[in-house]
């Protein structure tokens, strides 16, 4: 379309031509193949654009840009076109986005640095953390100033709403609840999670009458390092028939939870009911760190005959505060602030931060066993994959494990031996790769706001999100459910 030798980029006087600024350039508009071209590539080049992580119709691209003004268009299907909402021009070109991009020694009067606030693209360095709104000419701030009142004003509104909402709001229209019965083989209860394609599943005790506790991916996990455990007593062969009670029993002397006759202690199951409001659900999620508490009724006052109606979990709290705020967001002016300037998420330590609780990472050469060990102690559901440049390559989490139970794969492999991204393999027959990339590995960057990361862990299927740094996706921390929680009911 455009000759190679054409460029009409204009650099902002005396900035050095080696500044370099990572942008993120988004066409929201659908497509099968979507390519974008600037005079930041002297038009002689495609770069590919990827539908972001949940949103198949919106496509992006990180492109490296000298500050100063340039001009760019997408070529969608085969076809040039630009965008209709963002500022464009027409020139020798015919009609192409426009983009200013300055740095804070080069603005006039030393504001803030940034770009349109309305434009479809993002900056992630520390020199452009603060964002301006151009538009006229003129710089305005937008990075809200926040008094101490407005965010507990935010949380407190936050809290109101929880509280005068119940489990009800939770239950689906439609779907189905998996349980199990506790005299069920260990061996056959993975393999139905892993066919279900869930994490977990309360746990049916016929001779009490009532349910008396969850299996998960941990569970698996355990036993999979008992297997490998060479002093184990837990053979391949008892595993065939070894019934969740029993490892449950197991499991309980294991972690010494063991009263004064020697016999297991039973732990009290975390339940709700569907009157129950939505704050003490999420609180008690919280409190006893468990992943979902199953929501059950019962006509009886003693509590028999009890019906298993849904597995609340802060997924789905948080789908209800999203459907809610999401067209009254300035109610809860908290949610404009950057991820990076709240205390929220796991981030990677900065240099004399040696107080700061590291962030777990591994290589796809580390072991599975390391994985799984990880996975335990450092009680966290997930793992960034990484490779030596810190770059995000993949996510290996809990409810990964369960791919081990297909055709009993779990029976003849070395948990030492085989690698992470051996075991990664083993899981992508059971996702298509458009599903790995939209539930698997969720992204987000340091300079986004509050609403946006929780507009994103409001999808079905998410979450958590890597955060990332633009263009090298090198990983900076990571923010899950969870942490939303503690911050907003803190």
């Amino acid at each position: 379309m455009f000759a190679a030798d054409m460029e009409s980029t204009r650099e902002v006087a005396g900035v050095p031509s080696t500044v370099l600024i990572p942008m993120r350039f988004v066409w929201p508009y659908g497509g099968r193949s979507v390519f974008l071209s600037g005079s930041f590539t002297r038009w002689s080049e495609l770069v590919p654009m990827t539908p972001v992580e949940g949103c198949p119709t919106v496509f992006q691209a990180i492109y490296s840009v000298m500050p100063g003004f340039h001009q760019y268009k997408f070529f969608v299907d085969g076809e040039w076109k630009h965008d209709e909402h963002q500022p464009f021009v027409t020139g020798e070109y015919g009609i192409v986005n426009t983009v200013l991009l300055a740095t804070a020694n080069f603005l006039p009067g030393n504001v803030s640095p940034g770009i349109s606030s309305g434009s479809n693209m993002d900056v992630d360095n520390e020199a452009f953390r603060r964002l301006v709104r151009i538009a006229d000419g003129t710089l305005t701030d937008v990075v809200p100033r926040l008094s101490e009142a407005d965010i507990q004003g935010s949380r407190h509104r936050i809290s109101a709403f929880l509280s005068s909402h119940t489990v009800y709001e939770l239950l689906p229209e439609s779907g189905k609840v998996v349980a199990l019965d506790v005299d069920l083989p260990v061996k056959q209860a993975f393999h139905i999670l892993h066919e279900q394609g869930i994490p977990l599943a309360p746990l049916w005790d016929f001779c009490k009458g009532q349910f008396v506790g969850v299996l998960s991916v941990l569970d698996f996990i355990l036993i999979l390092r008992e297997l490998g455990n060479h002093g184990s007593n837990l053979t391949e062969e008892e595993l065939e028939t070894h019934t969740i009670s029993a490892w449950k029993e197991g499991k309980a002397y294991l972690n010494g939870q063991i009263g004064g006759h020697g016999r297991a202690l039973s732990r009290h199951l975390i339940h709700a009911g569907p009157h129950d409001n939505l704050k003490d659900v999420a609180l008690k999620i919280l409190q006893h760190e468990v992943a979902t508490v199953p929501i059950i009724y019962s006509t009886s006052e003693d509590g028999s005959f009890p019906q298993l109606l849904h597995l609340a979990s802060l997924s789905g709290i948080l789908k209800c505060i999203w459907r809610y705020f999401r067209n009254c967001s300035s109610l809860l002016p908290i949610l404009q602030l950057p991820i990076c300037e709240i205390p929220v998420g796991t981030w990677v330590p900065k240099i004399g931060e040696s107080n700061r609780q590291p962030l777990a990472m591994l290589r796809p050469s580390a072991s599975l066993s390391s994985a799984l060990n990880l996975l335990v102690q450092a009680q966290v559901s997930s793992i960034p994959i990484v490779d030596d440049n810190d770059s995000l390559l993949d996510i290996y989490c809990r409810s990964d494990i369960t791919a081990l139970a297909k055709d009993r794969v779990y029976t003849h492999i070395n948990l030492n031996e085989m690698t992470i991204h051996q075991a990664l393999q083993l899981g992508q027959d059971s996702y298509s790769p458009y599903e790995m990339r939209s539930q698997r590995c969720q992204m987000c960057l340091r300079s986004d706001s509050l609403q946006k990361v929780m507009e994103r862990l409001a999808n079905p299927g998410v979450r958590r999100l890597v955060i990332v740094e633009a263009g090298s996706k090198r990983v900076e921390g990571i923010v899950s459910v969870s942490d939303i929680f503690k911050f907003l009911l803190s």
